[in-house]
């Protein structure tokens, strides 16, 4: 049961979200900082049984060949959504892990509810708009007959990949490697910064809250695309491959890739205090 002093914290959450993200970036940017920063205030006080929720005894995810009948390894709870923001939680079976993956011009929040989850994070390239316009024409033909584009060239892939690959290539840069459990502060992610990330349970069952502003929609331009990193060979004389850990400044090559067969998330009800961020 919720904690009597806490049945509306996550009403209280909704309602700051909306407060938050109902004008994003660059406008009144100052206003939306102290209001994200209230917003984390709240999320920080968050306790899983705040919603009517408890950890889950399982013992990993089901094996492949038994495909769906034990259930999927991860599920999401819907909570509210509206124009500016959705909310959820997710649960991961252990050993389960949502892969790799982007959020096309969002900011969200993650907090974790209960166990850990192990987080890599990683920022999207920034590309001047204003360089960027005034190369396109030069480079449009150059990039096609090379299929992939400038910053590639000389980048050697171990495995190497096909020519009509490099067009699916993504250059980043990783931005952390964590482990999170309830004692954690929120993990944020911006338009750039930790944008791509993927989450695996540790340990056992794991569940988090989620807010993500604006919520994904695909006739928006905010589809979710999945990744792989790739390994790359390194310069004369090193024949291993850059480790992105030892090597933070260097980039890191990452593949889209369709969804992993082995990845698809359910749904169930939401069993906590109603919620409506109007």
């Amino acid at each position: 049961m919720p904690r009597d002093n806490m049945a509306s914290l996550i009403q209280k959450i909704a309602r700051q979200a909306r407060t938050t993200f109902k004008a994003l970036p660059p406008a009144d940017a100052g206003s939306f900082q102290a209001n994200l920063a209230k917003l984390s205030k709240l999320l920080e006080k968050i306790q899983a049984e705040d919603l009517n929720l408890g950890p889950r005894r399982n013992g990993g995810p089901p094996p492949p060949q038994l495909g769906a009948h034990q259930g999927p390894p991860v599920t999401y709870m819907h909570i509210c959504e509206t124009d500016s923001f959705s909310m959820g939680v997710f649960l991961l079976q252990s050993g389960s892990c949502i892969p790799l993956h982007d959020h096309p011009g969002m900011h969200g929040l993650l907090k974790v509810l209960y166990g850990q989850v192990a987080i890599k994070c990683f920022d999207k390239e920034e590309v001047e708009e204003e360089e960027e316009d005034e190369d396109e024409d030069e480079n449009e033909n150059e990039e096609a007959a090379a299929g992939s584009g400038a910053d590639v060239q000389g980048v050697q892939f171990n495995p190497p990949l096909l020519q009509c690959q490099r067009a699916a290539l993504r250059k980043s840069l990783r931005r952390s490697s964590d482990v999170l459990s309830e004692a954690s502060d929120p993990c944020l992610l911006t338009p750039v910064q930790g944008n791509m990330h993927q989450i695996e349970a540790r340990d056992g069952p794991a569940a988090f809250l989620d807010i993500l502003a604006p919520p994904y929609d695909p006739d928006e331009g905010r589809d979710c695309h999945y990744f792989k990193m790739l390994q790359v060979s390194g310069n004369a004389g090193d024949d291993s491959p850059e480790s992105p850990q030892q090597q933070p400044s260097q980039p890191i090559w990452l593949l889209e890739v369709p969804q992993p067969a082995d990845f698809w998330c359910g749904g169930e009800p939401y069993p906590g205090p109603k919620v409506s961020p109007d």
